[in-house]
């Protein structure tokens, strides 16, 4: 028998979403998102990086049955982001569950390279539209096909949203453009630089990583999250284990005006209320100055 730890808070006109991250990790990541809807409530995961038994059991733990689930929308398929095990499952269907795999078009060839894609399998590109919300989609820097990111506009004349961005490669004015104002804003930040100089992993993994094309430093995703400006809450995302703190992360957003929210590899955070809120303004017009992190001396312009 499941033991329920977190059951969904109650959904209103003052909060019409909530999301949980299940966990968050190179080992795996995985979050729900429930709405409400004309239908009631209902989910979507946000990837599959946990394995659909593991996956299942931490919904019931949180009160989600599986057959609310509609979606399982992709930011991208590195194995920490869409366990490979699901393309069978969601073929054959576990229990009652009956989701559609949504992936962005450019990753259409990759899915199809790890198993035929299950006949529930639908492609966006840009904007697509899931029961109680609309979904605003832009394909960012991430190794070499990329990552999607995504805005949540959900139903109802308050403003409530949400915006979900995590392995960026860097920071850029799309990524501002695309989340400017959200009400909740989860956003990757995976390391120190000064840990990851001085940790013991190879030289080309701390090149990728830090080369503008792998993940965002705690630096840069507070300085995004300054120009992104979310109203209510920032949660941060992917920590990694060997280059990180929740403190070192944490501390750049102690004095911001929002709360954080960190997340975990094996502890989910708990449901996060994404509430409604007076209409964010156009975000500023000027350029931001990318920036990657070199593996000595002073940090690179991006735009050169």
């Amino acid at each position: 028998m499941v033991r329920m730890v977190a059951p969904p808070p109650p959904l209103d006109d003052a909060s019409p979403a909530c999301l949980c991250v299940l966990a968050s990790g190179s080992s795996g990541n995985c979050s729900v998102l429930l709405r409400r809807t004309e239908r009631g409530v209902r989910g979507t995961l946000i990837d599959a990086g946990l394995s659909p038994r593991r996956t299942r059991r931490l919904l019931a733990e949180h009160g989600v049955p599986l057959r609310s689930i509609d979606e399982i929308v992709l930011t991208h398929l590195d194995s920490d982001h869409f366990h490979a095990s699901w393309m069978r499952e969601l073929d054959r269907g576990i229990g009652d569950l009956r989701a559609t795999l949504m992936v962005h078009e450019r990753h259409a060839k990759r899915l199809a390279s790890i198993a035929a894609p299950p006949r529930c399998t639908d492609y966006f590109d840009d904007t697509f539209v899931i029961s109680g919300a609309r979904v605003g989609a832009a394909l960012l820097s991430h190794d070499r096909l990329g990552v999607a990111v995504f805005r949540f506009d959900f139903d109802g004349p308050d403003h409530a949203s949400l915006g979900f961005a995590t392995d960026l490669g860097r920071p850029t004015d799309e990524l501002v453009r695309r989340l400017h104002g959200v009400g909740t804003l989860a956003i990757e930040s995976n390391y120190c630089p000064v840990l990851q100089r001085e940790s013991p992993r190879p030289g080309f993994l701390k090149a990728r990583i830090m080369g503008g094309a792998g993940h965002l430093s705690n630096e840069q995703c507070a300085k995004t999250v300054a120009r992104i400006a979310p109203r209510e809450r920032v949660v941060l995302l992917h920590l990694s284990r060997q280059c990180n703190t929740p403190e070192l992360a944490a501390a750049p957003h102690m004095a911001g005006p929002y709360e954080t929210t960190l997340t975990d590899q094996h502890q989910p955070t708990g449901w996060i209320p994404i509430r409604s809120a007076p209409e964010a303004a156009p975000p500023p017009p000027a350029s931001v100055i990318l920036e990657t992190l070199p593996l000595f001396g002073a940090p690179q312009r991006s735009d050169r």
